[in-house]
C-alpha cells in the first residue's frame, strides 16, 4: 500500500514564531503561526489540514462503501469542523456530509455513512493507532529531511 509523506517546519518560540506546512507531492504549501491555530490569524493549521484529510477519507470511503451495495454517488460533499479545546486537545470532530446518490433512502444513508465513520483509514487513525517517532538534532543545512 501507499505510503504518504509531509512536511512541517517551525521557527523561533511558540507566540513569536511561524512555520510552514507542506503536503506530500500536492505542491500545498502554506503558513503557520500561533495566531492561525490559536486565534483568528491568517494561515492554517494542524486542525485544519486533519479536517480536509478526514473529510476527504471520509467521503471517498462513503462512495466506495455506496458502490459496493449497488449505488452509484453523484457527489458527496463532507464538512469536517475540529474543535480544539484546553490542554490543547482535539476534543471533537464532526463530519457534515450531503450525499447525491439515485435510489438511495435516508436510512440507507445514515447505515452506510456510519459504517464509513468506523471504517475509513484516517478515523480508524484518530482512534489510536501506534505512533512511532524519531528525534535527533537537524543537520547543519536547512530544508526538508532527506
Amino acid at each position: 500500500m501507499a505510503i504518504r509523506t509531509s512536511f512541517a517546519e517551525w521557527t523561533g518560540t511558540l507566540r513569536e514564531g511561524s512555520g510552514t506546512m507542506k503536503v506530500g507531492r500536492s505542491g500545498y504549501e502554506g503558513p503557520f503561526t500561533y495566531a492561525s491555530r490559536f486565534e483568528s490569524g491568517p494561515g492554517t493549521n494542524p486542525e485544519e489540514l486533519l479536517g480536509a484529510a478526514h473529510a476527504g477519507c471520509f467521503s471517498m470511503f462513503l462512495a466506495g462503501l455506496l458502490m459496493k451495495a449497488g449505488f452509484k454517488p453523484t457527489r458527496i460533499a463532507t464538512t469536517a469542523t475540529v474543535h480544539l479545546g484546553d490542554g490543547p486537545t482535539i476534543t471533537l470532530i464532526e463530519l457534515d456530509t450531503h450525499a447525491e446518490v439515485p435510489n438511495l433512502t435516508e436510512s440507507e444513508l445514515q447505515q452506510h455513512a456510519e459504517e464509513a465513520k468506523k471504517g475509513c483509514p484516517v478515523s480508524k487513525a484518530l482512534a489510536g493507532p501506534e505512533i512511532r517517532m524519531q528525534a535527533r538534532p537537524a543537520p547543519s543545512r536547512r530544508g526538508s529531511p532527506s
